[in-house]
């Protein structure tokens, strides 16, 4: 995946993104991911698989993400506004 460098991305597109992430990576079905999806209840992903979500926004945003800015992130909906807030610094 492209580092998304446009700030003029929308959180839909951010979804988006974090739905292919989420496909590829841990094979969830997208229709499954919402911002108000959880990510340890619902998605049944644990902390090794947050970390692995970490380096793909990473990845994805072309950031580097300290891990305080990612340990409060529990739902889809945090993890877009982590990744805008990394594309607006």
């Amino acid at each position: 995946m492209n580092a998304m460098l446009e700030t003029g991305i929308s959180d839909e597109d951010i979804l988006l993104r974090l739905k292919d992430v989420l496909q590829e990576t841990f094979e969830i079905d997208p229709a499954r991911v919402t911002p108000d999806t959880h990510l340890f209840a619902d998605l049944e992903l644990d902390s090794i698989d947050a970390v692995d979500l970490a380096i793909q926004v990473q990845d994805m945003t072309g950031m580097r993400i300290k891990p305080e800015d990612f340990k409060n992130v529990r739902t889809v909906g945090d993890v877009v506004a982590n990744v805008r807030t990394l594309l607006t610094r």
